[in-house]
């Protein structure tokens, strides 16, 4: 019997009127009408013809069974009225704010051989204007409509405005340059552009300035057209203070001095998307390092000698990448050049710019006292980054729907790197710790999105991004490996990389070469994964008869109560005093009946899991709880901790104090580095969030000696490092804030742990956010102890933040809606978590109502990540039944509130409205 899986047909709608047609490659019309004799007729109602074609053949089955090719004419008589002369085209495209797909879509169809030769002129300091020019070439195949140049900046900062070698008027409109057609010519064009730069995404300092134009950023620098599906090749020449370095995607053609300037020109990029288009200048040192038939060149501003050593490692950790991305693909490095930067604060850990690779620098520059965690997190930023150059950048989505595409891709890739290169790592744990808690933390909201969504216009692009694209994708991606097997996988991906090599490409084309590799229907099972969101919750019977299982079914439901179905494999194992079984469940169905356990003794329990590969939660096996000292697997331990983790916050069975209890012991005995921090951070969260001020006032002198306690057994330095992090973090009474105290004055790490600068600010920080005695001495000293200029701005911004003065703290968070207060993105961030502490949160509740005011502007005017780090910095500690109504009163006060950020509003609150339930 055949497994026929039938798909959909693409259809291609072409509207004819006479010779010329008009077309939208999903199959939707654009808004065309056609005009005669001062009567209006919309051309869908009436058409010379209309004509239906599906763009590509569409395999039906696994075998032999294709849809053909179908045209369908309807001819349609035309009102006598428009007989009587000829006819004219009166459409035109909407000019929109942001840009809209259906503007992308029509560039997309008529340009071809994009070009952009941009020239920028760079002063000292943040503030004086940047003068530009540019010339955009581009070979134009229809000019029915006119041409807009996406520009998100005031019209003064356009100068002027030169088609084909004519000045024309300046037309700007909606964020848009718009050249008319009268100004334009089939074939090659060019538009010559004198502006000012926009600042926006420029991140200017007063001694380095950097470029981060992901997703739609480009159009608020430089006048472009700013979509994925139009990549361009990029001449840039910079004109800057002679005593500043600069990195772009290209390499450098020549350099230029003229008196206190030198100007740089670069030779011709590859072809890259505009939000790739990248330059950084300023004062930062070079380093060079040649090895393996490749030079690479990597610029920074650190001054630490300890974490200077970090550089040989940081070079190595890239080559050691790019060999694995190489065999894994069968493409060598498909650019120029392999370049990279490490900036004080970055926004993101990383961004993938094509030969000029931005790192945030603080994750790359690690010392002797970096924990395993600490160095396993920046070889894994390192391969994401570098399996970004064939997943993103070599093949790039179409449209910003499929910007999960790249990340999980580039996070999957980076899991796999991180097993072969870093030494004595555990795949199978670290990538149950990095991704399944971060997925369930917005997949259990009510906020939760599915991993692909839908995107009308590319300036909301930003709210795209999230845990789910970062970490739920490639859970599901593992899981489709597993689906498929790891070589069909594999040759898929190649097949896809070399498909699209240099080209953009969607999902379900990627789907349909996957699907070609199994005989599973992934259409089908992609539904629920990739376009839905969610997860399943588990249950099971079991029954025993004279000592051994004689019923055992397992079934599933979405955790909304729907009848969903995740297909996907887990494990679970019967645990015994002297072995563990463990047995594979396929969940094909709602249920199953789990055959292979029948008969088995009745085990001492029973863990669901047990591999960490299954996605959703899982029944409790209360027994378990005592034994999970004696599992050896790390992986069934972690898995262990999270499933108790997940059903407290459902209600089920484990409550805030019994999960603390937990966690505080096996703090105690876990080796595990990684599952200490699982465990380490599941205790500050209980103890903070679910657990009352009265209560923890009452048990937190017996919990800091616990946690000193555990940390004095611990052998790994690494390990008592995590836990008087812990310590930090939770430490209430007198006793324990003098000890850090001492800590910090002496700077005298307790016996066996290594702290650094960095260390010493946090611990500076933690006592001023306790109105410790002079806590503003205690900063201010800390301030003459840093040496680093980069990290004594960045204190003091915060400090503002930790004052003892209410006033000064309502002063501090008044300044933030000025938006040039909140440049630096990451400070806020921090600020934001140490205003609203949850020892401040009797004074800090008043500046939630205005924190939501902001998000729309957030989202506007800041970076992809600062919509939802400025939530979550706010709201994750609260936990009255107050905040949680003032959330739920301001979405019931804005009906009609983007739909995306209410979502991320929902997703930020979900631990205030689980507090109101499970805080004691």
């Amino acid at each position: 019997m055949h497994n026929r899986k039938l798909r959909s047909a693409k259809l291609a709608v072409y509207l004819y009127l006479g010779r010329r047609h008009y077309y939208n490659s999903e199959g939707g019309a654009y808004a065309v009408h056609y005009t005669c004799n001062k009567q209006q007729h919309n051309l869908k109602q009436f058409p010379k013809s209309i004509i239906f074609t599906n763009t590509s053949t569409r395999t039906m089955s696994k075998h032999s069974y294709t849809l053909k090719a179908t045209t369908l004419a309807l001819s349609l008589a035309i009102f006598g009225a428009c007989s009587k002369g000829p006819a004219t085209s009166a459409y035109t495209l909407p000019v929109e704010t942001g840009v809209s797909r259906t503007l992308a879509e029509h560039r997309n169809q008529t340009l071809r051989n994009v070009q952009y030769d941009i020239k920028l002129q760079i002063p000292n300091g943040k503030t004086a204007p940047i003068p530009a020019s540019e010339t955009i070439t581009f070979d134009l195949l229809s000019k029915e409509q006119a041409l807009q140049i996406d520009f998100k900046e005031q019209p003064s900062h356009l100068h002027a405005v030169r088609v084909n070698g004519k000045q024309i008027p300046i037309e700007f409109e909606n964020e848009h340059i718009v050249i008319g057609p009268r100004y334009l010519k089939e074939g090659q064009n060019q538009v010559q552009i004198d502006f000012t730069t926009g600042n926006l995404s420029l991140n200017r300092n007063e001694d380095y300035l950097y470029t981060l134009l992901v997703p739609d950023r480009a159009r608020t620098v430089f006048p472009c057209f700013d979509q994925p599906d139009l990549k361009a090749v990029f001449n840039l020449t910079l004109t800057l203070p002679q005593d500043w370095k600069a990195l772009a995607n290209a390499p450098l053609q020549d350099s230029l001095l003229t008196g206190a300037t030198k100007t740089y020109t670069y030779l011709p990029s590859d072809t890259i998307p505009t939000y790739l288009f990248s330059f950084v200048a300023g004062d930062f040192r070079k380093v060079s390092n040649s090895d393996r038939g490749r030079t690479m060149h990597f610029y920074h501003r650190e001054t630490d000698p300890d974490k200077l050593k970090s550089i040989d490692p940081i070079f190595s950790i890239h080559r050691d990448a790019l060999a694995f991305m190489e065999d894994y693909t069968r493409i060598p490095y498909p650019f120029q050049k392999f370049d990279f930067v490490a900036i004080p604060d970055f926004q993101y850990g990383g961004m993938e710019h094509v030969g000029a690779i931005d790192y945030k620098a603080s994750t790359l520059f690690l010392d002797e006292g970096a924990t395993k965690d600490q160095l396993v997190g920046r070889s894994n930023l390192i391969a994401h980054e570098t399996a970004h150059m064939w997943f993103g950048d070599l093949v790039t989505m179409r449209w910003f729907n499929d910007v999960w595409m790249k990340e999980v891709f580039a996070n999957f890739m980076a899991d796999k790197i991180s097993k072969t290169t870093v030494k004595d790592s555990n795949y199978d744990l670290k990538f149950l710790i990095d991704h399944f808690p971060a997925a369930y933390s917005v997949d259990r909201t009510a906020g939760a999105n599915p991993i692909r969504q839908d995107l009308a216009n590319l300036q909301d692009a930003g709210t795209l991004y999230g845990h789910i694209i970062y970490h739920k994708a490639p859970i599901m991606m593992r899981q489709l490996e597993r689906l498929m097997g790891e070589q069909a996988f594999q040759e898929g991906l190649q097949v896809y990389l070399k498909t699209y090599a240099n080209s953009n490409a969607t999902w379900p084309q990627l789907i349909e070469i996957l699907d070609a590799r199994t005989p599973t229907d992934l259409q089908a099972w992609n539904q629920v994964w990739v376009n839905e969101s969610g997860r399943p919750v588990y249950d099971c019977k079991l029954d025993i008869e004279d000592g051994k299982i004689s019923v055992f079914s397992i079934s599933q439901k979405g955790e909304d109560g729907s009848d969903r179905l995740w297909p996907q494999l887990f494990e679970v194992a019967l645990v015994y005093n002297d072995r563990i079984e463990e047995y594979t469940v396929n969940m094909d169905q709602p249920s199953i009946e789990f055959q292979e356990v029948i008969g088995k003794e009745w085990p001492l329990y029973v863990l669901f899991n047990s591999s960490g590969q299954g996605y959703g939660t899982f029944p409790i096996d209360a027994r378990g709880i005592s034994y999970l000292p004696k599992l050896q697997n790390p992986v069934m331990r972690a898995s262990s901790y999270i499933n108790l983790y997940e059903n407290m916050l459902n209600g089920v069975d484990i409550t805030p104090d019994m999960m603390r209890y937990i966690t505080l012991l096996q703090s105690a005995n876990e080796q595990e580095e990684l599952n200490l921090k699982l465990l380490t951070g599941y205790l500050g969260d209980t103890f903070w969030k679910f657990t009352t001020p009265a209560r923890r006032a009452e048990i937190a002198p017996a919990f800091e000696k616990n946690l000193w306690d555990a940390m004095e057994k611990q052998k790994s330095g690494n390990a008592k490092k995590l836990l008087f992090k812990t310590y930090q973090n939770i430490a209430l009474s007198k006793e324990a804030q003098d000890r850090l105290h001492q800590v910090w004055e002496a700077q005298q790490a307790p016996a066996g742990v290594t702290l650094n600068e960095d260390d010493y600010t946090s611990l500076a920080l933690s006592l001023a956010v306790r109105d410790y005695a002079n806590s503003e001495g205690i900063l201010r000293q800390q301030l003459s102890r840093i040496k680093n200029p980069d990290r004594q701005k960045r204190l003091q911004f915060l400090m503002p933040a930790l004052s003892g003065d209410e006033q000064v703290r309502d002063a501090f968070f008044a300044s933030l809606k000025d938006r040039s207060n909140r440049d630096k993105e990451a400070w806020v961030g921090a600020a934001l978590s140490y205003l609203h502490h949850p020892l401040r949160a009797a004074s800090s509740e008043k500046y939630l109502r205005e924190s939501l005011k902001l998000v729309e502007e957030i989202q506007l005017t800041g970076d992809i990540f600062f919509p939802t780090n400025w939530l979550q910095s706010t709201f994750s500690h609260y936990q009255t039944p107050t905040a949680a109504a003032t959330i739920r009163t301001f979405l019931a006060e804005h009906p009609d509130y983007n739909p995306k950020l209410k979502g991320k509003i929902l997703q930020a609150a979900d631990h205030v409205f689980r507090a109101e339930k499970l805080a004691r």
